[in-house]
């Protein structure tokens, strides 16, 4: 994968679902963060590490990206702009959106932020994903790994990761609660909904018949 990827087909459509994404993205972390009530696993490492170093949830969420980032080089993946834009945009806007939100608050506006954070998580999955340019950076780490490896399955890869990541949050004092477990179970659903629903249509080679408008070819995520 080109790092700009091929943007010859379709290229305002996915620029602007590949940043409307991960803008989405942020927010729905920022929500998970002041619901108080759980992160997923990823993002209890991150605020674990941001308890310990004292740097702001998004400053720690762009440097694990980049580092992790790093990783790709001996799995010999490329990175797409997607892939980029990812480790600096979802920073930002995570940062952004928690300056904006108010901390605590009744239970009953917490669970919300929490059910909209997830639903919202997963839309955005889809619009970036959808987008065709390029996984985020943790994601490619495990289908690298698996490339690698043929005989691991992703999902086994993932879970080992992910699984790693939450204790490592959790001893740094990441919040792990309802939220969680809800992401775990909610997550892999939304994304089989959304993916789909917002896949762009890959190009038509110069000899086949152009594809039937409004249908998108299939991405599975991930895990």
């Amino acid at each position: 994968m080109a790092l700009l990827g091929n943007l010859r087909h379709r290229p305002v459509r996915r620029l602007v679902q590949l940043y409307l994404g991960l803008g989405l993205y942020g927010v729905s972390m920022a929500l998970m963060v002041r619901s108080d009530l759980g992160l997923d696993p990823w993002d209890v490492f991150h605020q674990g590490l941001s308890k310990l170093t004292g740097l702001s949830f998004g400053t720690v969420t762009i440097g694990v990206g980049a580092l992790v980032l790093l990783l790709w080089i001996p799995l010999r993946q490329r990175p797409g702009l997607g892939t980029v834009s990812n480790v600096v945009v979802i920073g930002l806007v995570v940062d952004a959106t928690l300056a904006l939100l108010p901390t605590g608050g009744p239970l009953g506006v917490r669970i919300a932020l929490l059910i909209t954070g997830i639903v919202a998580n997963g839309a955005a999955t889809g619009l970036y994903l959808g987008a065709r340019l390029g996984p985020g950076p943790r994601d490619g780490l495990m289908t690298g790994f698996v490339a690698r490896r043929p005989g691991r399955s992703v999902r086994l890869v993932r879970t080992v990761i992910e699984v790693t990541v939450l204790a490592l949050g959790w001893l740094l004092g990441g919040t792990v609660g309802v939220g969680t477990v809800a992401y775990a179970l909610a997550i892999g659903p939304l994304a089989q909904l959304f993916i789909p629903l917002f896949a762009v249509p890959e190009a038509a080679a110069p000899d086949e018949p152009t594809s039937t408008p409004g249908r998108a070819a299939p991405v599975t995520p991930a895990g």
